[in-house]
């Protein structure tokens, strides 16, 4: 019989990468996706004919229960959240709501529906926030320092607790920063990288960003969805640290992105107020040892391919608009 998995958020980044690498492994794959009005499916168009797309909410446990009793998946990633940091600031409850009580409602069902189902939550090295050692690791404590990261220290601990309360098979993969072509415009990352094929293509002049100085672990997206499987095979559930154990700078980034197309940044970037975090994470970077060791995993990505595909792949997708 062939395994069967349902991810939420399977409409996101991570949720595209994971689907495409479940099929390769011969999933039946179902997608969470919200009943709204606005839905875009555009990061999974080229796979949507092999995918099952069921209607859920993470808000909403009756949906959820009802979704795992009709489809059965062995097993459940939840990937769906409201992931922007920026945003938590001026919509705190909301990510609240979804992001913390959202994986609750998700282990619930999970926990009333079959408690067979082995659970995968979406960590994020946001927890850490305002470090208190470098690198971070597994038992490093968490310090978060927005309502996102708040929101995922809730969501991480109610996974352990549901593991050591109920005997569930359920993980945590706390994933560092990682980014692909398929990031959402919002991320530092992706707004570099489309920013500097406007301006390569005369439709900009300038990017305004907040910190340059701000120091991340930056990995690919489509290397890390891998982990996320990884941790479901393995005899016992345990949570890992996902990164490079590399740290780059925005202004390395920006470098790198510009340099790429024979660009200075120094001539294009702009720092914005704007931009600034309230309560800003300086330096992020992860000790991934855990998950090479257990899990057999590495990044395969080095950070300069990573920006370079970012900026290729929003130059030709800015040539196709602009025709």
């Amino acid at each position: 019989m062939k395994k069967r998995a349902l991810i939420t958020g399977i409409t996101g980044q991570d949720g595209s990468y994971l689907a495409e690498f479940l099929l390769s492994q011969g999933y039946d794959v179902i997608g969470m996706v919200r009943r709204t009005s606005t839905v875009n499916f555009e990061r999974i168009t080229h796979i949507q004919p092999y995918l099952t797309l069921v209607t859920g909410d993470l808000l909403d446990e009756v949906s959820l229960i009802n979704m795992l009793r009709e489809h059965r998946p062995s097993e459940v990633y939840n990937l769906a959240a409201q992931s922007f940091v920026q945003t938590s600031w001026p919509q705190p409850v909301f990510t609240g709501e979804t992001t913390a009580l959202g994986v609750t409602r998700m282990l619930d069902a999970v926990r009333l529906v079959d408690p067979d189902i082995r659970f995968y939550q979406a960590s994020s090295s946001e927890m850490f926030g305002k470090v208190v050692e470098v690198p971070q690791k597994e038992t490093t404590p968490f310090y978060p320092r927005s309502p996102y990261g708040v929101a995922k220290v809730y969501g991480h601990w109610i996974t352990v607790n549901y593991r050591e309360s109920y005997n569930m098979f359920a993980c945590s993969g706390i994933l560092f920063n990682h980014e692909s072509p398929r990031r959402g415009l919002e991320f530092v990352t992706r707004k570099i990288s489309h920013a500097v094929a406007r301006i390569k293509l005369g439709l900009d002049h300038e990017l305004r960003l907040g910190n340059l100085d701000a120091q991340r672990d930056w990995g690919f997206a489509g290397d890390y969805v891998e982990a996320m499987w990884l941790m479901l095979q393995q005899e016992q559930p345990d949570d890992y640290v996902i990164a490079t154990g590399e740290t780059h700078s925005v202004r390395e980034f920006c470098e790198l992105a510009f340099s790429h197309v024979g660009l200075n940044y120094q001539e294009y970037v702009v720092m914005d107020e704007r931009f600034m975090r309230p309560a800003e994470v300086d330096l992020l970077i992860g000790d991934p040892s855990k998950a090479q060791k257990a899990l057999g995993w590495q990044p395969k990505t080095p950070f300069p391919t990573l920006v370079q595909m970012m900026v290729d792949a929003d130059v030709q997708l800015l040539k196709e608009q602009n025709r």
